[in-house]
């Protein structure tokens, strides 16, 4: 036993020796190191030193914006009876002589978000809503969202720093849905304090801008966030809809509300959201100052409406790589259809032209064109500038009424299940089949007797549903430019189409879901 403690004595002796040996060397070598690096001593007597803005700088900005508009940001109420309604039909493309199809992916926020929240109650149903609106004239005009005011029966509006049941009703100046706004006036018993328009031309991504409103009915509620994106189009039925992106929350009963920059000017007017939830997660939308105020100078005028021109044409929302090297331009609007009797069938246009300036002024895609002729008034002239066959060519086009040029076209229904014939359809590598078009149908969408050939199914994963929107019920009309009027048509032209090679489809859509209307779908074949 003691043979094995003094072992152990010693081995602990040992141990110990070792681990004061290794801390005396570890101190020895960061003492050589330590002297190393302060012979290399940095100069950093050039060095500013850090200074700290003051706390209440923003927050004391904030409170001066709010200050000054809330005075001119109003509560309104609506009451509306339910009326009896027909099944909705799917809406007609944007067109207007600059437009496209669009489809109806954005419909059912749309009607959630502002329509109830919970489908149609039943009829004779009083409803009432809540939203928001500006004032913009001390005599009591005031700017606000067409959806707030346009089936309303009554509406009703609560000044800043009134009592609740203090209420003025108000009328309805003008609406137009194409950017949804509205103007409606109340007949004050004193001068109003109103709002600045800024110009939202001038607002740049990252910009600080606060939403003012009566989210959830809680009235005179700010919030603060940035200018996220600008040109943003959230629903491509709708033509003239091209937003100012924020995070700045945006609620329920936020809709008619001013968006205002810095300088206390209303840049926008708030409109809508994206939410899963229904509430704010961080991307609202506002229409544009620059948009607003032309809207509110025409619906303010004798007539109470707004006029936009148009040329008679559709085209794609989005430029399309493939169509482009198909029909050899770089940039421009290419022609997916030419409306009958219309301005631009008038002057000789026709599907496939690519316009790429009007009136010398370069256009780079369907937006620019949109803005450039809607713009002008009925009667005005413009000068095209296309490219026809890789030539140059010039034409003169004198700009028709929206309105009235396509007063009468209206969306087509849901078509049949049924296809004519009990032979096979003509299918194709493309992971499509079609059929020869019956006249019945070539009626219902306004085409010719025997022209172009009818979609009877879509592969799924295949190429034709990766360049969609292509569905049963569509019209292909031309394959590369080709025209395919039959399944034998189809078959020819289809069969000489290789990997790697660009197709487009020039398709008039009337499927299930889609609005009836004539666009290009193409893409590289895999």
């Amino acid at each position: 036993m003691n043979g094995f403690s003094a072992r152990f004595k010693a081995h602990r002796v040992a141990s110990t020796l070792v681990i004061l040996l290794t801390l005396v060397f570890g101190i020895l070598i960061g003492t050589v190191i330590q002297k190393g690096v302060k012979g290399k001593e940095v100069n950093s007597s050039d060095a500013a030193q850090l200074t700290m803005p003051a706390p209440q700088q923003m927050s004391s900005a904030f409170s001066k914006v709010a200050k000054t508009i809330e005075p001119a940001v109003v509560n309104i109420n609506t009451e509306s009876t339910v009326k009896a309604t027909t099944p909705r039909s799917r809406r007609a493309p944007r067109d207007n002589g600059n437009g496209d199809n669009g489809d109806d992916s954005m419909q059912d926020f749309f009607d959630r978000f502002f329509g109830g929240q919970g489908g149609q109650a039943p009829e004779g149903t009083r409803q009432r809503s809540l939203g928001s609106g500006v004032i913009v004239d001390a005599k009591g005009y005031i700017l606000t969202n067409a959806h707030v005011v346009e089936k309303a029966d009554r509406i009703r509006v609560n000044l800043a720093g009134d009592p609740p049941a203090v209420t003025y009703d108000a009328k309805v100046i003008g609406t137009d849905r194409e950017t949804d706004l509205a103007v409606i006036k109340i007949e004050p018993k004193r001068q109003l304090p109103f709002a600045r328009l800024g110009n939202s031309d001038s607002m740049e991504v990252g910009d600080w801008v606060l939403a003012i409103g009566s989210p959830f009915g809680l009235d005179q509620t700010v919030t603060a966030g940035i200018i996220s994106s600008k040109g943003r189009n959230i629903d491509n039925s709708h033509q003239f809809q091209s937003f100012l992106q924020t995070d700045a929350a945006i609620n329920p009963g936020n809709s008619g509300g001013p968006l205002v920059n810095m300088n206390s000017e209303v840049v926008g007017i708030n409109t809508a959201i994206f939410t899963q939830s229904m509430g704010s997660q961080g991307v609202g939308f506002a229409m544009p100052s620059k948009t607003v105020a032309e809207v509110y100078n025409q619906l303010i005028g004798s007539s109470h409406k707004v006029t936009r021109g148009s040329i008679g044409v559709m085209f794609n929302a989005s430029p399309n790589p493939a169509v482009a090297r198909v029909y050899g331009v770089d940039g421009g609007v290419t022609i997916a259809s030419v409306t009958p009797n219309g301005p631009a069938e008038a002057a000789g246009l026709k599907t496939g032209d690519t316009i790429i300036a009007v009136d010398g002024t370069k256009i780079k895609d369907g937006n620019e064109l949109v803005s450039y002729i809607s713009s002008k008034k009925p009667g005005d002239k413009v000068k095209l500038s296309l490219i026809r066959g890789g030539k140059e060519q010039q034409s003169t086009v004198t700009i028709a009424d929206r309105a009235k040029l396509f007063r009468d076209r209206a969306a087509n229904g849901e078509e049949d299940d049924e296809t004519p014939g009990d032979e096979k359809p003509a299918s194709s590598k493309l992971g499509l089949s079609v059929r020869n078009l019956t006249p019945d149908l070539a009626d219902r969408l306004g085409l010719p007797a025997g022209k172009g050939v009818v979609v009877t199914d879509v592969k799924p994963g295949s190429f034709a549903e990766d360049i969609g929107p292509l569905s049963k019920g569509d019209v292909i009309l031309e394959v590369n430019k080709a025209p395919v009027n039959s399944e034998e048509d189809f078959r020819r032209v289809t069969s000489q189409l290789k990997s790697g090679q660009d197709v487009v489809f020039l398709v008039r859509q009337g499927g299930r879901g889609a609005p009836s209307g004539t666009i290009f779908l193409g893409g590289t074949l895999p």
